[in-house]
């Protein structure tokens, strides 16, 4: 399955490589191209419903997000080609991100593994759901045309960090409760968002746990500096960084939406949990 109009016309381009690669490989292959959010759902129930082998969707983070609402707990394998601008949950499995044909091969491999997924109001989560300083971003993000890639998240931290204090949360990890001022909290099965930034370095897609990151109040001039380290992983130093571990999460702060794989959760307060093993995937 193809959305071409991801990562700004990569999927359309690439879908044909995929599909000779996956031909030369003597697999049958029925491509499906998507031209709505909703087509993403629908079209993989209908493969679901066909008893095939195995399905890919040729996207991004969105792409993916929407698939696995079907895909879950469905025991179909499911592959992956990135396309997208953030590309995270692909990152997260190891697939090549700027190799199209590799990441085909992945699937004519045809090893597979179970992984986990997050679970917030009432959706699968990929990657991770994030609140505070990161989701203001995040909605900036999705509202601007320019720049292309992961340049606009960039753009969209300076223009956020020109007015953002700290918030007030209250987060409660299974029977743990912090309270108090911090600049984020995001939770996550897989290490990265934002195209990459490691907010959960360390985080397992198959251990069975959510992995929480609070960012405690830092300076604007201190925050900015610290997203150059969220892309190695090295602002686990940092003494206002807190990691955490737990099967159940609840975020409150108000005035703030969630966030999970870039798309709009609805405002705080959340509640998120894990489905252990949920995702059959082709990695």
């Amino acid at each position: 399955m193809v959305n071409p109009t991801s990562g700004r016309g990569l999927g359309a381009r690439v879908a044909p490589v995929v599909r000779a690669r996956l031909e030369s490989a003597g697999l049958t292959v029925d491509s499906y191209e998507t031209t709505c959010a909703e087509d993403v759902g629908r079209i993989s129930a209908d493969v679901v419903s066909t008893g095939a082998d195995a399905v890919a969707l040729i996207g991004g983070d969105g792409t993916i997000h929407l698939g696995a609402q079907v895909l879950a707990k469905s025991g179909m394998p499911f592959g992956v080609i990135p396309a997208g601008t953030g590309n995270d949950f692909a990152r997260g499995l190891g697939v090549p991100l700027k190799d199209p044909v590799a990441a085909a091969d992945l699937i004519v491999a045809g090893k597979t593994r179970t992984i986990d997924l997050a679970v917030a109001r009432g959706e699968f989560i990929t990657t991770v759901v994030a609140g505070g300083f990161d989701s203001l971003v995040n909605r900036r993000a999705n509202a601007m045309s320019w720049p292309k890639g992961n340049a606009r998240y960039t753009v969209a931290t300076l223009a956020e960090l020109r007015t953002f204090t700290p918030l007030e949360y209250v987060v409660t990890i299974d029977d743990q409760v912090i309270e108090g001022p911090a600049m984020l909290v995001a939770v996550g099965t897989g290490p990265t968002y934002g195209g990459g930034l490691q907010i959960c370095k360390g985080a397992d897609i198959a251990d069975g746990l959510l992995d929480i990151t609070i960012i405690q109040p830092v300076s604007r001039l201190t925050l900015l500096q610290m997203f150059p380290k969220l892309g190695k992983g090295t602002h686990l130093g940092h003494p206002a960084v807190r990691t955490y571990r737990g099967r159940s999460v609840r975020i409150e702060s108000p005035g703030i939406t969630a966030y999970g794989d870039g798309e709009p959760l609805g405002p705080l307060p959340v509640d998120i949990t894990i489905a252990p093993g949920a995702l059959t995937v082709l990695a």
